[in-house]
Formats: structure tokens, C-alpha cells, sequence
């Protein structure tokens, strides 16, 4: 139930966040007198509409996106003459840039109050402190560090020496450690495969009371990195809320952290697509790009975790955020039939404007559209072929939260 009320709030959250995207182009249309006849939510058959004075508003079946139909958007389209002085394609550059360009503003601002909203209400995440106390024991030693256990794997150096959660280690090989990097420190340095005496303090127990217990780990490898097979209990973590201000300036960081962080992935996406069926999916940041059928999916896995409800609530704006700039980042991506295609057809006849003026010649006017279309429709058939790889990937290998 948990799973599904996190699958569907995300839904809802994703066709606001199109809702807002799309009342960006349309409020600034209509504030310049351009004429809108159409705002959908989805695509489709129509399951409601209502017209309220020249635009139609509604839903459409398939909520998979959502369009503002302004008039003229292109210059081939075939308009009335009563409506050609309200055409897109006839106003003024800056208007124009303007309109489109909102969709994208929408986003950012939704995702910039989103976190806002998460540092004054839900509380900035402070970061705790590893110990050397045992939090949990992996079960076996994983193909990758990236891997969860799986049947036939080998049992973790710490599960069969022995080690349990709870256990404090004071001294590892023979050297004290008194913290969680000294401890990192002794492991590395631990010979793969060969015995290493760990003393810890274990917490009293059912017919045992508390007290040093000596142990023997044989350390294995993975992926070039010692491999003990425990976590470390973190202390002093927890949430602090914070005054407008500051919620600010989180807000600001937060947005610029997510725009890095997804550059990065689109960046590293093609690479990353012999990798898209394997169990290292997640292994690179081009790997943890999903569909929308993943980001329902880890929507509801937020919820029917074990977390706190702070750490929910937290998780699923994180969530909500990255769609948003998502959603943001890629329509800037000066390709048609994004908005950045368009902002790059109104920046080049306003560049080629400028040249013919300086060389007395007469404004060539708007771009003949009929001479990009064979570069929209690669550009269309290579985000379908994105968006379906990336959905049967989610399907068949779905990316899973880190317990």
C-alpha cells in the first residue's frame, strides 16, 4: 500500500510539475496578446475539457506530458487572417525568447520553492558521524561493490568471522583504532585472504554479559578494494530547519548541486548503454538515468521503506526536485522540438537580422522552417529511442534504492 501511495503521489507530482511548465508558455503568450487556443494536460483522446473565453483547457488520456497550442507558432502553419497579427512567429524576438524560455523557468523556480519549502519545514540534513560500532553485516562478498547478494556468492569475511551489529571494534590486526577512518585505515592495509585478529566490545546479550571478544576476519577483495563486509553506525545525524535565508542559499546550492549532477548523467548516458540490462547499471552516472516508469518506481520504494517519515518526505522532494530540472535542463538542449531548438531559431534570425543591417540590407525575416525539419525528426527519433530503451530498462532492471 506504502508502495503505492508513492508511486501515485509521484504521478500527481509529475503532472504538476508539466502543468507548471506548460502555464509558463501560456501566461506569458497570452500577457503579450499572443492567442492560445489549447492547454492540455497529457495526450490522447480527451477525457475533459472546458473552454473558458478563446482556450481550451483539459485532460487527455495518456499522461505522459502536456501542450500549450499557441497560433503560429511556426511559420508553417496555416492560420486564420483575423488571427496572423496574434501569431507567434510575427512577435517581437525578445517576446518570443520570453515565451518559450518560461516553461523552463517554471521548472527551476518549482524545484528552487520545492527546496525552500524542504529547508524550513522538513530541515537541512546534518551530516553524522561514522564510529567504529557495527551497523549492519553484509551477508555475502558481492561481484562489484555496486551488487547486492546473490545466490551462490560467498559468505562476507565479517559474517563468517562472526562480527554482528552493535559489535564495537577497538583494535584490528593488533593496531587500536578509535575511530571509523583509523579503522578504514587498518582495513586496507589487511592482506586479502590472510587471518586478522579483530577485538570488539560486544553489548550485553541473552545468556551473556558484555565484554571484549576476540575474533579472526580473512579479508577478500572486490573490485581492487579490501572487502571486510560491515557498515559503520553513524551518530549525531539528523534534520536542522532553517529561516528564509538561509533556505535560500540551500536552495541555490541545491539547484546548481542537481544541474552538475545531471549534466553529468545526459553527458555520460550514451556510455553508459551496454550497461542499462547489467546488474552494474548504477555503477555510473549516466546508469542512474530512469524513465518516468524508474522514478515512479524509486517513488514508491521511498515510501515503502523502512526510513523515518523525515527521511520520506526529504527523499521524495530530492525526487520531485530532479525531475524539475530535469524536465528544465533538457529542454534548453538547442534541438527542435525543444524549447532550446526554438530559443536557437530566435537567436539566429535576430543574429542574421543584425548582419544584414550592418551590410544595408533588408531583414530576411523568419527561418524557413521546411529546412530543419529533417534534423527534427532525428532529433525526435532519438529521444523516443532514448525514452523506450531507458523504459524496457527499467522494467526488466530497475535501479534499487541503497538500504
Amino acid at each position: 500500500m506504502a508502495f503505492l501511495f508513492g508511486a501515485v503521489a509521484f504521478v500527481v507530482a509529475l503532472l504538476a510539475s508539466v502543468m507548471l511548465h506548460e502555464g509558463g508558455h501560456l501566461l506569458t503568450a497570452k500577457r503579450f496578446g499572443m492567442k492560445a487556443t489549447q492547454y492540455f494536460v497529457g495526450f490522447g483522446p480527451t477525457l475533459w475539457s472546458r473552454r473558458r473565453g478563446e482556450t481550451e483547457y483539459g485532460v487527455k488520456a495518456i499522461p505522459l506530458g502536456g501542450f500549450v497550442k499557441i497560433v503560429g507558432y511556426t511559420p508553417l502553419e496555416e492560420i486564420d487572417e483575423a488571427d496572423r497579427p496574434r501569431a507567434f512567429y510575427r512577435q517581437p524576438a525578445g517576446r518570443r525568447a520570453i515565451v518559450i524560455g518560461a516553461g523552463v523557468a517554471a521548472n527551476f523556480a518549482f524545484a528552487f520553492v520545492l527546496l525552500m519549502v524542504m529547508a524550513m519545514a522538513v530541515g537541512v540534513r546534518v551530516p553524522g558521524s561514522a564510529s567504529t560500532t557495527v551497523d549492519q553485516v553484509s551477508a555475502c562478498v558481492p561481484a562489484t561493490l555496486q551488487d547486492v547478494c546473490e545466490r551462490g556468492r560467498p559468505p562476507s569475511p565479517a559474517k563468517e568471522a562472526g562480527l554482528r551489529a552493535g559489535d564495537r571494534v577497538v583494535s584490528f590486526g593488533g593496531t587500536r583504532v578509535r575511530t571509523w577512518a583509523e579503522l578504514r585505515a587498518a582495513i586496507a592495509a589487511a592482506p586479502p585472504g590472510r587471518p586478522v585478529q579483530v577485538v570488539v566490545e560486544r553489548p550485553s546479550g541473552p545468556g551473556g554479559a558484555a565484554g571484549p571478544v576476540t575474533l579472526t576476519v580473512r579479508p577478500a577483495r572486490v573490485a581492487g578494494e579490501t572487502f571486510l563486509g560491515m557498515s559503520a553506525k553513524v551518530t549525531g545525524q539528523g534534520y536542522e530547519r532553517v529561516g528564509p535565508l538561509n533556505a535560500t542559499v540551500f536552495a541555490a546550492r541545491g539547484v546548481g548541486t542537481a544541474v552538475a549532477g545531471i549534466g553529468r548523467a545526459l553527458a555520460g548516458l550514451p556510455a553508459a548503454i551496454p550497461r542499462l540490462f547489467s546488474p552494474d547499471r548504477g555503477s555510473t552516472p549516466g546508469g542512474q538515468v530512469g524513465s518516468v516508469v524508474g522514478a515512479t518506481d524509486v517513488s514508491g520504494q521511498i515510501f515503502s521503506s523502512h526510513s523515518s517519515g523525515r527521511d520520506k518526505i526529504a527523499l521524495f522532494l530530492s525526487l520531485v526536485v530532479s525531475v524539475n530540472i530535469f524536465l528544465g535542463a533538457l529542454n534548453v538542449v538547442p534541438l527542435l522540438p525543444l524549447d532550446g531548438g526554438h530559443l536557437a531559431v530566435v537567436a539566429y534570425e535576430r543574429a542574421r537580422a543584425q548582419i544584414a543591417r550592418l551590410r544595408g540590407r533588408p531583414d530576411p525575416g523568419t527561418v524557413d522552417m521546411t529546412r530543419l525539419l529533417p534534423i527534427t525528426y532525428l532529433a525526435v527519433l532519438v529521444l523516443v529511442g532514448f525514452g523506450v530503451l531507458l523504459i524496457l530498462a527499467d522494467l526488466v532492471n530497475p535501479l534499487r534504492l541503497p538500504q
